[in-house]
C-alpha cells in the first residue's frame, strides 16, 4: 500500500481548527472529501457519510435535516477523551465524505445512492459512519457493508425503542419500521446475527414477535436493564456479540434514549436509556468487538431543545471514535 497523502492547505487547516461555529460545517471539523479517488489517497480509518432521507417516516418527519445538524449544530467538545486518556485524532484518521444525494419521494434512487456511497467507503477497508435520516437508510447501508464482508459475516447490534421488523407498513415495504426484516430476508444479516437493545413500548405486535422468535433474533429489552442493572446486562450483551462473530455493525435509533434526553426524533417513546449509560455501552462494544460500520439515525432537529438531541447523538459517535483510537494505538505499539 502506498503512503497516504493527507495534505490540508494552511487556509483550510485554519478553518478546520476554528471553533465549531466557524468555518465549514463538516462532521467534527474533519477534512471534507468528495471523490472516491480522494479516499484512495487519504486512506482514512473512518469516513462519515450523511444520508438525508426521511420519506419513510411514519410519524413526525424532519430527520432529513439530521446530517446537517450533526455537522453544524453540535458544539466542539474537544478531542481528548478523559476516561480513555487519548487524543482521538492523533491515532484515528477521520474524514467527512459528504452526503449520499437522495431524491425526495424516490426511494429506489435514494436507496441506490446510499448503497453506492457506503460501498465506496466499505470496499476500501474504511469504516463507514452513517448519519441519518430515518432508519430505512440502514437497509441499503448495511447491505453494502455485508456485500463487502460477506453475507452472514456481520452481526447487527441494533439500539432502538422499536424492533423495525414489520413486514409492511401502510403498503410500504421500505418504511423506517421494516429495514431489519428486509436485511434478514435478504440474507445480508441473518436473524441469528441480530441483537436488539432497548426495545420497549407497544409495537410491534404478536405476529411480528413470532417472526422474530422464529428467525432467532436476540433481545435485551429495557425491562431487563431495569430489573438487572446496566452493568450486568452489558456483560451478557458483549458476550452475545462475541458469540455471533468477529464483525459488528452498530445501528442506533436515537429514540433508544429517553425523550427527556433526546426529544428530537420522529417516534419518541418514554422509558429509554440515559446518555450516561448508552455512551458507556457504546464505548465497551467498540472496544471489545470489531466494528465495521456504525450509524446514528432518526435525529429530527426541528423538535430539539437547546441542541440536546444533536449533542448526545454527536457524542455517541465521538465515543465510538475514541474507542477505535484506543484500539488503533494498541495496534501501533
Amino acid at each position: 500500500m502506498t503512503q497516504p497523502r493527507r495534505h490540508v492547505p494552511p487556509g483550510l487547516r485554519a478553518q478546520l481548527d476554528a471553533p465549531s461555529y466557524q468555518g465549514p460545517s463538516t462532521f467534527g471539523m474533519r477534512p471534507l472529501l468528495t471523490e472516491p479517488e480522494q479516499l484512495d489517497e487519504w486512506q482514512p480509518d473512518v469516513a462519515v457519510v450523511g444520508a438525508p432521507w426521511d420519506d419513510s417516516t411514519t410519524n413526525r418527519p424532519g430527520a432529513r435535516f439530521g446530517p446537517r445538524a450533526l455537522r453544524a449544530s453540535a458544539y466542539d467538545p474537544g478531542t481528548y477523551h478523559l476516561d480513555l486518556g487519548i487524543e482521538i485524532f492523533d491515532h484515528l484518521e477521520v474524514v467527512d465524505y459528504g452526503d449520499a444525494i437522495t431524491s425526495h419521494g424516490m426511494w429506489e434512487l435514494s436507496r441506490a445512492a446510499i448503497h453506492e456511497r457506503v460501498a465506496e467507503v466499505a470496499t476500501r477497508g474504511i469504516v463507514p459512519f452513517i448519519i441519518g435520516g430515518d432508519h430505512s437508510i440502514t437497509w441499503p447501508a448495511a447491505t453494502a457493508v455485508a456485500e463487502h464482508h460477506g453475507f452472514g459475516a456481520v452481526t447487527m447490534i441494533h439500539f432502538d425503542a422499536h424492533a423495525d421488523t414489520a413486514n409492511i407498513l401502510e403498503g410500504n415495504l421500505a418504511s423506517h419500521g421494516t429495514p431489519m426484516r428486509r436485511l434478514i430476508e435478504s440474507g445480508a444479516i441473518p436473524g441469528d446475527r441480530f441483537i436488539q437493545v432497548g426495545l420497549r413500548g407497544y409495537w410491534p405486535g404478536e405476529e411480528d414477535q413470532k417472526w422474530m422468535r422464529d428467525n432467532g433474533l436476540r433481545h435485551f429489552m429495557m425491562q431487563e436493564f431495569w430489573e438487572r442493572g446496566i452493568p450486568a446486562v452489558l456483560e451478557d450483551l458483549v458476550l452475545a456479540a462475541k458469540e455471533r462473530g468477529d464483525k459488528t455493525y452498530i445501528s442506533i435509533d436515537i429514540d433508544v434514549l429517553d425523550p427527556g434526553f433526546a426529544p428530537a426524533t420522529g417516534t419518541p417513546e418514554p422509558g429509554g436509556f440515559a446518555p450516561i449509560d448508552l455512551l458507556r455501552i457504546i464505548r465497551r462494544l467498540v472496544l471489545e468487538t470489531d466494528v465495521v460500520a456504525f450509524d446514528v439515525m432518526e435525529v429530527a432537529p426541528a423538535y430539539d431543545h437547546a441542541d440536546l438531541t444533536v449533542n448526545v447523538a454527536h457524542r455517541l459517535i465521538w465515543e465510538a471514535f475514541a474507542a477505535l483510537a484506543v484500539k488503533k494505538r494498541a495496534g501501533a505499539t
